[in-house]
């Protein structure tokens, strides 16, 4: 998800500097929902995973 983010910032980079802006406004704002949805799943599965307790071996 994070290679999403990555490829959005890139090609907002280029269509900026290309003119484009707003290309670059909507690739940078997709970019930013992507972000915080990758963040905020991160942050369930990591309280998901301290509720669940210790893993038996």
């Amino acid at each position: 998800m994070l290679n999403l983010v990555v490829t959005l910032l890139i090609i907002a980079l280029i269509a900026a500097v290309l003119g484009f802006g707003g290309i670059a406004m909507a690739a940078v704002g997709i970019a930013k929902i992507v972000f915080f949805v990758a963040l905020l799943l991160f942050l369930i599965a990591l309280v998901a995973g301290t509720l669940r307790g210790p893993r038996a071996l």
